[in-house]
């Protein structure tokens, strides 16, 4: 059932217009005594998603009893993160997400389903897992609020991924991955219907319809300005909200570029991309606009670390990103790749699999270390100062010395094709 739903290519929705649309769904279900929410954390910052936590803390006050950000295998926030996203939200409302201790198998997907939506690429079973706190918390009203966005695993980004992905935990978060990484990343991204998908919308048909679960979901663009607008902010309990958002956001997030992009630069907000797990989205949301042989370059003046786990970490220093054949192999030859398979789907995506080149050029991270991982490392304070970002534009870029670049300040904001991908 959709509760509320405002949006197109052209709505512009201001603060007023997102407190209204949410109070107008709250009001719809009735009086709650016991409300979780489960937003995103500052990784998503843009989604508005922290906005809308602190109207649905005005309006139900002391009936907000939890607010656990969907943290899947990031770190958890700190005070100053939650106090810049929720405002005037309080700090003890808030509960840490582990993925490697805090969950519960809710149910089981047989590996004969699996292997149908992969066309026989793998065979065996997932294991549906959420946070304690969603699946016995006793809520009688579970708020899942986030952004749908292209995105590189889900196809699109939301809806019950926020809850099995975000809240998931370690084996249902790596089986997952992994079947998005080997039905193939360009086969996926910005599309609704996908084998990852249809393993999260199994799930929610079989094991959480008794759960009062309702998808509270912005989708976010940019005016002729540049600057980022609500596009649309879509409420409901169903499949249903989901598509009507993602619909919106296949055409406002978009870009289809006439011909392969020769040169790339992205910039990786610090606030935002602290590490290669979320920086690599640089790489994710643009290699199919990506021309053979075309150079990709990424500002990362946050990047200090590979993973944003420790164990994930760790085997991203020691494998390094060297493509699909190459990870592969040593999936074969190494237990411990075998039972961290999100890293192994992880170094599938971060490579460009030889087409282009990756340069990064961290702030925190030595020349050693970005190579170690096959990767290009070039001085930070050098090109920041051949491509400030503060004077390039969203999309192409002519400089100084008649080069053309194409400029993207937040990858996670889109998703990048070429016609010729698309033909």
């Amino acid at each position: 059932m959709i509760y509320f739903k405002s949006g197109s290519e052209t709505t512009v929705l201001n603060s007023k217009d997102l407190e209204s649309g949410i109070i107008s769904a709250l009001e719809k279900l009735g009086v709650r005594k016991k409300v979780l929410v489960v937003p995103p954390d500052c990784t998503r910052f843009h989604s508005r998603a922290g906005e809308l936590t602190s109207y649905i803390y005005r309006y139900y006050k002391d009936s907000l009893k939890d607010i656990l950000p969907a943290l899947g295998t990031h770190y958890p926030m700190t005070d100053s993160q939650i106090n810049e996203m929720f405002k005037k939200v309080p700090k003890s409302l808030f509960r840490i997400h582990n993925w490697r201790k805090d969950v519960v198998t809710v149910g089981i997907v047989s590996g004969e389903f699996v292997s149908d939506i992969t066309a026989g690429a793998l065979n065996y079973t997932w294991p549906a897992q959420l946070n304690r706190l969603v699946f016995n918390g006793g809520h009688d009203l579970i708020l899942s609020v986030g952004q749908v966005v292209p995105h590189e695993v889900m196809g699109m980004a939301n809806y019950n991924k926020n809850l099995f992905i975000g809240t998931g935990g370690h084996e249902s978060i790596n089986k997952s991955h992994f079947i998005g990484a080997v039905y193939g990343m360009e086969r996926i991204m910005g599309k609704a219907d996908n084998p990852v998908r249809s393993l999260l919308n199994y799930a929610s048909a079989n094991f959480t319809n008794h759960l009062p679960i309702i998808y509270v979901q912005t989708v976010i663009g940019r005016n002729d300005d540049g600057k980022l607008v609500v596009r649309g902010l879509f409420i409901g309990d169903d499949e249903e909200v989901f598509r009507l958002a993602a619909d919106l956001s296949l055409k406002v997030n978009f870009n289809v570029i006439e011909k392969p992009l020769k040169k790339v630069v992205v910039y990786l907000d610090p606030a935002e991309y602290k590490s290669t797990w979320l920086g690599n989205k640089s790489i994710y949301r643009t290699r199919m606009a990506m021309a053979d042989n075309g150079e990709l370059i990424v500002l990362a003046p946050g990047l200090k670390e590979f993973g944003e786990d420790k164990e994930i970490d760790r085997l991203i220093r020691k494998y390094g990103y060297c493509g699909t054949p190459a990870t592969l192999k040593f999936l074969k030859e190494n237990e411990e790749l075998n039972n961290n398979l999100s890293a192994a789907a992880h170094l599938i995506h971060g490579s460009s699999e030889g087409r282009f080149s990756i340069t990064y050029c961290p702030g925190h991270l030595t020349i050693k270390e970005i190579e170690s991982v096959n990767i290009k490392y070039h001085d930070l304070n050098e090109m920041l100062k051949k491509f400030d970002p503060s004077k390039l534009k969203e999309g192409f870029n002519k400089m100084d010395d008649g080069e053309e670049v194409y400029f993207i300040s937040n990858p996670a904001l889109g998703l990048w094709t070429s016609k010729h991908r698309l033909s």
